[in-house]
């Protein structure tokens, strides 16, 4: 099935408040309800919440923001904010969200696509505790009703909970996600203990030996890009050592788009005194990069978002992108970053360094009749998903049939 992100019409940038209307048995926890489409409206609110709320690095204002004016923008995508406020007109909750219209399904899901690796809102945290399932389907079907039109609500890879308290919506979950997201607890300032609890011993001596023949190429070092010139060379190996990967997979680069870069460029640079969201870094042998990681970062988090290697240097025999990683983590510990994340998927590199994980859920709420075949079809092709990769046979086999199918594809020029 072909997806189109619906075009954004020529919408004001603040819709209505929506009455709320009295429902027995159902406890509410905000006043008022409204829908904005501009996030640059919503930025006073949007940062005043993000200092106290439940909210993961994709969520951040800065990360929205930038994805929206780049990736959003290219694509016209149509961009909807809820917000949730109290009795004084405070922000409870901000739920991000684009609209997106497949087979005449048009439905909501979570600003970022698979650039991002958790979908969620920001929550008051004392909001979140008190949302319970009952609250938590009102409070969607009063902004479905706010945005008007919508078949669905799709949402994928919601952490259960966050910071300790349990993700709202997280309670409407039809079923755990394909993937689970891996993360290490960070002690500040003791790397070595760290890296010590979630590593094997082997695990241990096999890093070592790596790092030994890396330095048989030269010296090296850890760049962050901080300039506009280090930002634009990271970014250029970043690009080319993940094109050649997909290339030699035989499948698109979703990184090829001229709007993720900006984006990348956008995220990556300070705005006044306010930190960049994305932090690009690249290890350097003799000036050339042989690994890149960008990640993303709120608060004392840093979420590993993508990383490459060069398949073509000498280096790549000593895993530069593994060694890389562990001098991120640290240097996150000296920075005081308690949870070093790489991402959702499954990889051999996560589950050497790793020793927690993030369980992810997925929700799939029908607002109309096409919504819900539109909601048992998604929520079905997500399990089949999930029970593949639960299978390391079927998963063989699946991936095996890619292949097939992927050597069988005439180039797109001949299409």
């Amino acid at each position: 099935m072909s997806a189109l992100v619906e075009q954004s019409p020529s919408a004001p940038p603040r819709l209505a408040d929506q009455p709320v209307a009295r429902e027995a048995g159902v406890t509410r926890g905000w006043a008022s309800l409204s829908v904005v489409a501009d996030i640059a409206a919503l930025a006073e609110d949007w940062q005043w919440l993000e200092q106290r709320a439940l909210v993961t690095p994709y969520q951040a204002h800065g990360w929205v923001r930038a994805f929206a004016e780049t990736v959003g923008r290219a694509e016209r995508m149509v961009f909807r904010h809820a917000v949730l406020r109290g009795a004084t007109g405070e922000p409870l909750a901000i739920l991000p969200l684009v609209i997106t219209r497949r087979n005449g399904i048009r439905f909501a899901e979570f600003i970022g696509g698979k650039h991002a690796n958790y979908h969620m809102g920001l929550y008051d945290p004392a909001f979140a505790a008190g949302l319970d399932a009952a609250a938590a389907r009102l409070m969607l079907a009063e902004i479905g009703a706010a945005i008007g039109g919508l078949d669905a609500f799709i949402f994928v890879n919601q952490p259960t909970q966050w910071q300790g308290v349990p993700n709202p919506l997280a309670q409407l979950a039809g079923g755990p996600s394909p993937s689970g997201a891996y993360k290490l607890a960070l002690t500040p300032g003791d790397a070595e203990g760290s890296l010590r609890r979630s590593m094997s011993s082997h695990a241990h001596k096999k890093l070592k030996n790596k790092r030994n023949r890396f330095q048989a190429y030269g010296p090296s070092e850890v760049v962050r890009a901080r300039t506009p010139e280090e930002i634009a060379r990271v970014i250029d190996a970043f690009l080319r050592q993940k094109a050649a990967r997909f290339a030699m997979m035989g499948i698109a680069d979703p990184f090829a788009p001229p709007a993720v870069r900006r984006f990348i460029e956008r995220g990556a640079r300070a705005e006044g005194e306010t930190a960049p969201t994305l932090e690009l870094y690249s290890l350097d042998v003799g000036g050339q990069s042989v690994a890149t990681y960008v990640g993303a970062v709120q608060g004392a988090r840093f979420s590993g978002m993508a990383t490459s290697f060069d398949m073509d240097s000498e280096a790549a025999k000593s895993s530069p992108g593994e060694i890389l990683l562990v001098e991120l983590i640290k240097l996150k510990c000296r920075e005081g970053v308690t949870v070093f994340d790489l991402g959702v998927g499954e990889a051999r590199y996560k589950t050497t360094i790793c020793d927690e994980r993030d369980d992810l859920v997925d929700t799939f709420l029908p607002l109309t009749a096409k919504g819900r075949a539109f909601a048992l079809f998604s929520r079905a092709k997500r399990e089949v998903k999930r029970r593949i990769k639960a299978s390391p046979t079927a998963l063989k086999l699946a991936h095996r049939i890619s292949g097939w199918l992927r050597r069988g594809r005439k180039p797109a020029a001949e299409e």
